[in-house]
């Protein structure tokens, strides 16, 4: 069995009828190259998703009910340049998404194939009449450009993003095999002179999930658009269920990050795109700064966990103080405390795990992650509540509707549910 696979191929569409590029072992490393997330591919109308993301990858013997452990080891940001912005969806050329059932305005075709001539919101042609074909149009927006190490990005002004929509391609990265044409022919300057580190992160990283639905909406706040719609990836709230939530937003998963992702199909289908050259909190733009990279990957195969979505061990220094596991100081102070008052059963040995939360909103999505702790840890859902006032936090990851919930979990509890080494190991030596 194959203890590396590389993958440059992407899909629009995941779910249990696309097919695996390969088979993993356990333990071995996947390499993706990927191409940006959201706007590139919401201009390019044959895409059936606001993501293309990296064919997924089967995991030798991951059944339904295992978790797969996605170590991330490497972020490569291959981009040079990038644009983003606030989105206005164009409702002459859509029925019920306009990054997924986009048509031509002027001669009706569905999902049209599309070539770019010029610069501009309107450079995106049909190739049936060469009219215009705009689902999106970006209200306010930047061209970002990137030093040589990627240590940082500056906005540029109106003269040098023309430059960079001449060569978009070229400045994007895009892979010869990719889907979608390139936002920075938007030429987009309207906040120019801005500077922000490049910190980067995987937006969208998991599994499949168990039914067929876009890359973008396998979360429960995008997957919100599929209740009711026209297209043939319509669903229904107990569809919804069977997503995974890959696509999290959330910041915390960059190198050195966990993802211990649920497995909803046989082989789990591991996927990786939309990666990010930074991202706040809640990414409330609605985007950010999507990029080409190559992601460097371990995954282990962790049996019967039944982790009802994706949990998360952030890197140490993206803990919060609350969350941080308790110093040999802190516990010698926390043992003498207890013992001067005569309690002999305290929980000395704890570890924070992030559990990721979505729905429709953000109280929603905080009330699905709570509820997914505490099917996990099997605590009260009241208790899990109390944990997490005293012990932990609750994240925006992504606006409107994703969360990442973290908790101070006792190791006796990580031992019941086979995560205590793997996460010991993690936050070992810190």
């Amino acid at each position: 069995m194959k203890k590396l696979v590389y993958c440059d191929e992407t899909t629009d569409i995941v779910g249990p009828e696309i097919e695996m590029i390969d088979t993993l072992a356990a333990g071995g490393k996947f390499i993706v190259r990927t191409n940006p997330g959201c706007w590139g591919n919401m201009i390019t109308p044959h895409i059936k998703s606001w993501h293309e993301v990296g064919r997924p990858v089967a995991i030798e013997d991951a059944e339904v009910g295992d978790a797969v452990a996605i170590k991330i080891d490497k972020i490569n940001v291959l981009s040079r340049a990038t644009s983003s912005g606030t989105d206005e969806a164009q409702g002459e050329y859509f029925n019920s998404d306009p990054g997924i059932d986009s048509f031509c305005a002027n001669c009706g075709t569905k999902n049209p194939d599309t070539y770019v001539k010029g610069t501009g919101e309107e450079a995106v042609k049909c190739k049936n009449c060469d009219s215009p074909v705009i689902p999106f149009i970006m209200p306010h927006g930047y061209t970002m450009y990137f030093d040589n190490k990627r240590e940082f990005g500056i906005t540029v002004d109106e003269n040098i993003s023309q430059e960079i929509a001449k060569k978009a391609e070229k400045y994007s990265n895009l892979t010869s095999a990719g889907m979608q044409h390139s936002i920075n022919i938007f030429a987009k300057h309207d906040m120019p002179g801005v500077a922000a580190r490049v910190i980067p992160m995987i937006g969208n990283i998991g599994t499949m999930p168990a039914i067929n639905m876009p890359s973008s909406h396998n979360a429960g706040d995008f997957a919100q658009f599929l209740l009711g719609a026209e297209h043939e990836f319509a669903c229904s709230e107990e569809d919804l269920k069977n997503r995974s939530d890959a696509h999290m937003d959330v910041n915390e998963v960059r190198e050195g990050a966990v993802v211990i992702a649920p497995v909803k199909v046989k082989g789990a289908g591991v996927y990786i795109g939309d990666v990010h050259a930074m991202q706040g909190d809640g990414e409330i733009a609605g985007h950010t700064t999507d990029i080409s990279a190559e992601v460097e990957v371990t995954i282990d195969l962790i049996k019967n966990l039944n982790n009802l979505g994706p949990i998360i061990l952030p890197n140490f220094e993206d803990l919060t103080p609350l969350t941080k596991p308790y110093t040999e100081e802190e516990n010698k102070k926390i043992k003498k405390t207890a013992q001067s008052i005569g309690l002999s059963s305290i929980e000395e040995e704890m570890y924070p795990i992030q559990m990721i939360g979505s729905g429709a909103d953000l109280n929603s999505a905080a009330a699905d992650g709570l509820e997914k702790l505490a099917k996990l840890l099997d605590y009260p859902l009241d208790e899990i509540k109390n944990r997490v006032t005293v012990n932990g936090d609750i994240s925006i990851g992504r606006a409107p509707g994703v969360v990442n919930i973290t908790i101070l979990t006792p190791i006796s509890k990580l031992k019941e549910i086979n995560l205590a080494g793997i996460v010991k190991e993690h936050y070992k030596q810190k």
